[in-house]
């Protein structure tokens, strides 16, 4: 079971970006998806979560209005696009999958190796 999260990349401030995760392994339409992020020297936090059929989404308030949680069951990935990006959005973006959808790490049991995003000013 792996999670393969990428998409990230250099951007400077007010711009976009989509990352994905893709999931192999066996099937995750049934699983809850999030996506977290740890910038340097801090606690990694939550950014958006998506439960399994996509009817339900979840955001930090840090990222409402600007940024989007998706997902295609059928390609087994989710989508995060993150637009009006700032600086402090900086981080290397992780996604994971669970049974539940929830706003803090420990429930989920799956875990991508994360991908970096740099937003210059």
């Amino acid at each position: 079971v792996q999670l393969q999260a990428s998409g990230g990349g250099l951007v400077q401030a007010g711009g976009s970006l989509r990352l994905s995760c893709a999931a192999s392994g066996r099937a995750f339409s049934r699983d809850a998806m999030g996506w977290f992020r740890q910038a340097p020297g801090k606690e990694r936090e939550f950014v958006a979560a998506i439960n399994w059929s996509g009817s339900n989404t979840y955001y930090a308030d840090s990222v409402k209005g600007r940024f989007t949680i998706s997902r295609d069951n059928a390609k087994n990935t989710v989508y995060l696009q993150m637009n009006v990006l700032k600086p402090e959005d900086t981080a290397v973006y992780y996604c994971a999958a669970g049974p539940v959808v929830h706003t803090v790490a420990y429930p989920y049991d799956y875990w991508g190796q994360g991908t970096l995003v740099t937003v210059s000013s």
